[in-house]
């Protein structure tokens, strides 16, 4: 069947932004292009493979299938275009990181804007994903994770701070209300803010002291996603509602203003930090290999 590249790539680019102008926003085609071009290859294998309306813009079912098997080789063929940015004085293009939201927080921030500033010639693409996903069919370069969720035959760099600590923290009125709790078996008589990811359980608090671990399931009165939803959670522990456990890098700014208190401090467990993780068999994109160089000479 005779179909034409440019509208396997409208289609593609369309699929993964969600509708036709945020497509258009991230090309170089406007909205009303890509709106051709898919009509052009629906019309042309005989299929709907999106639902359009006024909101969103969802692949079907054939879409959907489509996609899968496309993402992968539109990545593959960029790659092998790619070689030609080798022979470039700076590299070009696209670097797409799938990145947890804490890592959009914590880790990135203080790297970003010098990347940029050194490759002004590429553009950086960052999708938050707090789910695993397959970073590859996703149709990203590279991710960020940590070392428990890294995918096999991938090589991984460190980046970020490489010890992290979760910590616990509530509010000095909730506290004068509620008392501090001195071992973790009290959070139990406690109001806790508890997190979990998409489709799964409340997750549960690790504390660790001289070799004893123990984990906590919390129980309370606001249970959030975490990732984009934390930050519920914190404000929520600065209105006294109960205690908050998170990255404590993401609680220190209320740490150093005296909005939130440490709680159990002393069984703060900490653990290595994050990974940017990509494969190790195939070539390395430019941007990304711009990327990766860039985290090693600076220490990142």
């Amino acid at each position: 069947m005779n179909v034409d590249l440019g509208d396997l790539q409208a289609f593609v680019a369309v699929a993964r932004a969600g509708g036709f102008r945020d497509a258009a926003r991230l090309g170089s085609v406007s909205a009303s292009g890509l709106s051709e071009a898919v009509r052009r290859l629906e019309q042309r294998l005989g299929v709907r493979l999106l639902n359009r309306s006024t909101r969103s813009v969802v692949p079907t079912e054939a879409g959907r299938g489509l996609l899968e098997r496309l993402g992968p080789a539109m990545r593959e063929m960029e790659v092998a275009l790619d070689v030609v940015n080798g022979f470039r004085d700076r590299p070009t293009g696209t670097l797409r990181l799938n990145v947890p939201m804490v890592a959009t927080r914590l880790v990135l921030p203080p790297i970003v804007p010098a990347f940029l500033a050194q490759y002004p010639d590429i553009v950086l693409d960052v999708i938050t994903e707090d789910t695993f996903v397959d970073m590859l069919a996703a149709g990203c370069d590279a991710g960020i994770r940590y070392e428990e969720r890294l995918e096999q035959d991938m090589i991984a760099v460190p980046i970020g701070p490489r010890v992290q600590q979760f910590a616990a923290a509530a509010s000095p009125a909730y506290l004068a209300r509620h008392g501090q709790p001195r071992h973790p078996g009290e959070l139990t008589k406690h109001a806790c803010l508890g997190g979990h990811f998409a489709g799964t359980t409340p997750i549960e608090w690790t504390f660790e002291r001289d070799g004893e671990v123990l984990n906590i399931l919390p129980r309370g009165p606001l249970l959030v996603r975490l990732g984009g939803a934390a930050d519920l959670a914190v404000t929520s522990a600065i209105a006294g509602t109960g205690i908050v456990y998170l990255f404590k890098d993401w609680l220190q700014p209320h740490f150093d203003s005296g909005a939130l208190v440490p709680v159990l401090e002393p069984w703060w467990q900490s653990f290595s930090g994050p990974f940017l993780y990509y494969p190790g068999r195939r070539l390395v994109p430019a941007p990304l290999r711009a990327f990766v160089d860039f985290i090693r000479a600076n220490g990142s």
